[in-house]
């Protein structure tokens, strides 16, 4: 039976080599970042939306409205129908696109589906970076999630193809 980083040996050992070669290093890095992107994604996501300028330039009447507002009721700081799709619609893409993620990896294969998801999280960062306004802002989110949906489902069955390709 196996725990965690524990196995149970019962008598029958079987000796894998355990050799680090760059293919399992980068299979490694790969897997380790899928849920980087992630993670980083919802704690930029939440500075950025706290953020005064970027609320001044994007968001003014919540601005205006968090600033006039003097309670210490931090429930419903920023009750904005705006601010709120702007913050989801990464989420509901990454759903999204995880539905079909593993359809377009079987057909395509995991090589080059990470590569465009690679490539739609860049444009949809680069997007969001040079957003005018704030229809760019929401399609640079949507491509943004797009492309985290497809990297963390991949990045999912890289890890099982690597652990049942080397027995970890």
């Amino acid at each position: 039976m196996a725990g965690g980083g524990f196995v149970d040996s019962n008598g029958d050992d079987k000796d894998y080599p355990g050799k680090l070669t760059m293919f399992v290093f980068f299979t490694c890095v790969v897997a380790a970042t899928g849920g980087l992107i992630f993670g980083y994604d919802i704690g930029i996501s939440g500075g950025v939306t706290a953020m005064d300028t970027f609320l001044l330039r994007f968001f003014p009447t919540v601005y205006h409205q968090e600033k006039a507002d003097h309670s210490t009721n931090q429930y419903c700081k920023f009750d904005s129908q705006l601010l709120t799709t702007f913050t989801s619609s990464l989420y509901l893409t990454v759903l999204i696109a995880s539905f079909f993620a593993s359809t377009v990896t079987h057909v395509l294969g995991r090589k080059w589906s990470m590569l465009g998801s690679g490539i739609t999280f860049l444009v949809g960062v680069a997007l969001n970076g040079f957003a005018k306004d704030l229809a760019m802002l929401i399609a640079g989110r949507i491509l943004h999630g797009n492309g985290v949906g497809f990297a963390n489902q991949v990045n999912i069955i890289v890890k099982l193809v690597f652990r049942n390709r080397f027995c970890i």
